[in-house]
């Protein structure tokens, strides 16, 4: 043996891909899991017996046990055996407090040895790769939810929601412009109530546009035409949110391991 091999070999593999990143939306359930990518890609949807409900409604978790069930049938097959995950979970900026602890809840039927959150909006800038010492206005077009939220420093400052999103587009009483419009007029209520330049010169930088509605045209001219800034679609912007959750998680597998109990 040589004297020069160090005397502690590193962590199992398995331990350290022992973790899943999970975007819990209101339309669908995505998840990440080390070495693998994207592992889930799904309706948000559970089976209590009389067909199927939604769990997660406007970006707000109602039913914990249904959630929980719709997890352990998604992903408990798809950790390794005895596994104690780390769990990394978005969640969005405004009713965060009452969403954090519902999702906690959930995900304790998958055994997690430890439950990290992160607030969408800095998973979306984690994903861009975008600058956080500088501010950011993030606009996340979900399917059931928008928030527009700026950032200081890596940390939520202000922030706005609307119940409108993508899905709503496709009865005849929400017109896409109408997403446009209620963006740019949140967008506007925060400028105008800044006794500061964050969120001008956020502004001025052009805001991250995630979400699914991101890749929606007529969503994204009739912001731009209110706005009159430059706007930065995230590459694949649907996933941004859960690939952000990833780096996070990532980021986690580098502290040590946790002591044994």
């Amino acid at each position: 043996m040589s004297l020069l091999q160090p005397r502690h070999r590193p962590w199992p593999l398995r331990r350290r891909s022992s973790g899943i990143a999970l975007d819990l939306g209101s339309a669908r359930t995505r998840a990440w899991a080390p070495g693998r990518g994207l592992v889930l890609d799904v309706p948000t949807v559970t089976f209590p017996g009389t067909g199927a409900t939604h769990p997660v409604q406007r970006g707000t978790i109602v039913d914990a046990p249904g959630t929980a069930r719709m997890l352990e049938r998604l992903l408990s097959h798809r950790l390794p055996r005895f596994a104690r995950p780390l769990i990394v979970v978005t969640t969005p900026v405004l009713d965060g407090v009452a969403y954090r602890s519902q999702a906690r809840t959930a995900v304790q039927i998958l055994r997690p040895r430890r439950v990290l959150t992160i607030p969408t909006a800095r998973a979306i800038a984690h994903a861009a790769g975008a600058d956080l010492s500088r501010p950011l206005l993030v606009i996340d077009i979900g399917a059931h939810l928008t928030e527009v939220v700026l950032l200081v420093d890596g940390a939520v400052h202000d922030a706005r929601r609307t119940a409108l999103g993508t899905e709503d587009t496709r009865d005849q009483t929400t017109h896409p412009a109408r997403i446009g419009e209620a963006l740019a007029d949140m967008t506007t209520a925060m400028l105008r109530q800044d006794r500061t330049s964050l969120t001008l010169d956020a502004l001025a930088r052009g805001p991250l546009l995630a979400g699914g509605g991101a890749l929606h045209p007529e969503i994204i001219h009739g912001l731009a035409d209110r706005l009159h800034v430059p706007l930065r679609p995230v590459p694949a912007p649907h996933t941004a949110a859960v690939r952000g959750a990833a780096e996070l998680l990532k980021a986690a597998h580098t502290d040590p391991p946790d002591p044994p109990r």
